[in-house]
């Protein structure tokens, strides 16, 4: 009779052995050596040519040494092989679990090394930046200008009736009693207004901070989502207005609906009227057939005409819920600069909760574009603003993250 074949079994084992190896921390010597005795390949083929070779032993081993070593999200995979009897598909199952644990160590490196990756990075940019401007003393002169606007914004009295203004007199003072006097301007208050500014800015003005000049192309892509949410917002808050609350209380509704305006603006840019006339069209016949299939009562031929052409209104910048809405996702990013994210989420302007987890996730990106540039030049926008705003603190500028 044949000896069994174990080759296959041997080429698992050496394999296994390797990566239980790389698993290992520096100092753990004595397992390192406990697994050296225990997977020893030179006495482990010897007891395969000799078909004595015990693979279920050595899997347990094996199985015992991944639940010390794994993290817990593992544990479950493991347990499920303490279940599987074919010796082979033990150790292939086995050997698919440490390759899971290779990436979860992979990960935690990564994870610990970042705070020092972005700390050198701060240095770096930093350290580079004070050459070029050692070598050219004007090179702060667009970003001095670009702060100067952002106090002279802050300045000047707020436009009446605005959501801004609306924002401000509510935080100014409190219900029944006398409106406190203005808030002396900060470091933080033009920091943050700068950075909005940026979202508003024509790409043929050539007078981009120097600053940010790294950052123009992730902040062009901030300013497009941000126009985009507007739209969007904007078409929902205007179908929602003729469907009722049953239709847009339907989380499918709205995701479809979401989807199919998202896809049909994608050319909005380049041809608004042709691009929002597309979209009318095709979320009434939603609107529609979607009050149609839930039992409710159907759009009259007036109420479906009005409600394509206000969709189609919405191509023009002077539109007035386009323009509000675009005011409140602004206000919104302020907000998320000065609370941090998740707070500013708990208090969404009306017309923005439908699109709150796309806000969130623009409100994230500008806040850690703004939080690592603050963090690489404060000291520089310090020094600019004191010029601004003689009694500003002497502390450095600070933007607040999540």
């Amino acid at each position: 009779m044949n000896p069994p074949d174990f080759s296959c079994a041997l080429e698992l084992l050496k394999e296994i052995k390797e990566i239980l190896l790389s698993l290992l921390s520096p100092r753990q010597n004595r397992l390192k050596n406990e697994i050296e005795e225990a997977l020893d390949m030179e006495l482990l083929r010897k007891e395969a040519d000799e078909g004595i070779l015990n693979v279920p032993h050595l899997s347990k081993y094996i199985l015992n040494l991944i639940t010390l070593l794994c993290a817990p999200v593992r544990d479950e995979a493991v347990q499920k092989l303490e279940d599987v009897t074919d010796p082979v598909q033990m150790l292939r199952g086995i050997f698919q679990v440490l390759g899971l644990m290779k990436m979860d160590r992979v990960n935690y490196t990564i994870q610990s090394l970042q705070p020092h990756l972005q700390e050198h990075s701060i240095q770096y940019e930093r350290a580079s930046f004070q050459e070029r401007l050692n070598k050219e003393p004007g090179l702060l002169d667009h970003t001095t200008k670009w702060l100067s606007r952002a106090a002279a914004d802050l300045s000047s009295p707020p436009t009446a009736g605005s959501d801004t203004s609306e924002a401000s007199s509510t935080a100014a003072s409190a219900p029944s009693e006398e409106p406190s006097p203005a808030e002396p301007l900060s470091p933080t208050m033009v920091l943050s207004q700068g950075f909005l500014n940026l979202l508003l800015w024509d790409p043929e003005n050539e007078e981009f901070p120097e600053t940010l000049m790294t950052d123009r192309a992730r902040l062009q892509e901030l300013k497009a989502q941000a126009q985009q949410l507007t739209l969007l917002a904007s078409v929902l808050l205007v179908a929602s207005s003729f469907s009722g609350s049953v239709l847009f209380g339907s989380p499918q509704f709205v995701d479809k609906l979401k989807r199919v305006a998202k896809s049909l603006m994608e050319e909005f840019s380049t041809r608004p009227e042709e691009a929002m006339a597309t979209v009318s069209e095709q979320v009434s016949q939603e609107v529609h057939q979607s009050l149609k299939a839930m039992g409710l009562a159907a759009l009259s031929s007036d109420n479906a005409e009005s409600l394509v052409g206000q969709l189609q209104n919405i191509a023009k910048k002077e539109n007035c819920v386009r323009s509000v809405i675009d005011q409140r996702i602004h206000l919104f990013l302020k907000c998320c600069l000065v609370l941090g994210v998740q707070r500013s989420l708990l208090d969404l302007p009306g017309g923005l909760t439908l699109i709150e987890a796309e806000l969130a996730e623009l409100g994230q990106k500008f806040v850690n574009l703004t939080h690592h540039n603050q963090q690489v030049f404060g000291p520089y926008y310090t020094n600019i603003i004191k010029t601004l705003i003689p009694a500003a603190p002497a502390q450095e500028t600070k933007v607040e993250s999540c």
